[in-house]
């Protein structure tokens, strides 16, 4: 039996990778291990008959008893952007970790262009690639494109005013949902494509933002007018709410990378992999109209 882990299994693709492998891919409970920080908080998994492990990027030891015995393993990247070089570095501890306790496969959720990103996480994601690559291990590098998921931050605040401040200028992205995503990587579990590969998942479309912008008053039915800003001024407006530094430089660098190009990009590779294709904004803003209210 080939047993498959996923690690932060309690966050969002994590939960929606699992349940892709168990519905989508028919994976038996038994032959899948999920991993947290907290194995407490993964009651509602080990309810349904899989194994929970301790999987603490911080603690090394913790990682490789968590991989021991795993044929494949997904590393999710992690959430850890407040300190500058700690995410890169747990990264590293991960993929160390999987050497250690003999994984066959691992596969690793990146960003596209990250040796080129504009955004202030890229160099992490650049530094795990290249990390997986001079372990020696077979892997799966799942460049995930700017999720559509991403919208629910700022947009029921844009359409309740009426107006999106951004400095996107005329560039344009492709979103992806992050079911899609979790969706390929519960497939490149399963069945790793043949070869160490690197693929690049996006959506069927690379929209600028006035188009994004006609999209969301479609389905919504509420007027959104496109403010072009610069980049220090939607800094301005995004520490004027309160946010921290560190989402600051996250928000302004992904519109810079917008801006510059690094995001227009649409690929085949999600439906390669899938054999499916992906969901389309318009598709993802009907069925989620609600959050936008």
């Amino acid at each position: 039996m080939t047993r498959l882990f996923v690690t932060g299994a309690n966050g969002h693709l994590g939960r929606a990778v699992l349940r892709h492998l168990l519905e989508t891919k028919g994976a038996a409970p038994a032959e899948l291990v999920a991993g947290s920080r907290d194995p407490s908080k993964l009651a509602e998994l080990t309810a349904r008959g899989i194994e929970a492990r301790k999987a603490d990027f911080d603690d090394y030891e913790s990682l490789v008893n968590a991989f021991t015995g795993l044929d494949r393993v997904l590393i999710i990247s992690t959430d850890e952007l407040a300190s500058p070089g700690k995410r890169i570095t747990q990264h590293r501890n991960a993929v160390a970790a999987a050497v250690e306790a003999g994984v066959k496969h691992l596969v690793y959720t990146s960003m596209p262009n990250p040796d080129r990103s504009l955004v202030s996480f890229a160099p992490d994601h650049l530094g795990t690639e290249e990390a997986i690559k001079a372990s020696g291990l077979n892997y799966t590098i799942l460049r995930n494109a700017w999720y559509s998921d991403n919208y629910f931050a700022s947009m029921p605040h844009n359409l309740a005013s009426g107006q999106w401040f951004t400095a996107m200028g005329d560039g344009r992205v492709s979103n992806i949902s992050r079911d899609d995503c979790a969706k390929a990587a519960a497939v490149a579990l399963t069945n790793p494509p043949a070869g160490n590969q690197t693929l690049t998942l996006t959506g069927p479309q690379a929209l600028a933002a006035s188009e994004i912008a006609a999209l969301l008053s479609e389905v919504t039915g509420k007027p959104l007018s496109v403010v072009p800003v610069s980049d220090e001024q939607l800094a301005q407006g995004i520490r004027a709410a309160g946010l921290p530094d560190f989402v600051v430089s996250m928000l302004v660098s992904a519109d810079a990378n917008i801006r510059a190009g690094n995001f227009d990009l649409v690929t085949d590779d999600f439906e390669t992999l899938t054999g499916a294709e992906p969901q389309t904004l318009r598709n993802f803003l009907t069925e989620h109209r609600s959050r936008f209210s």
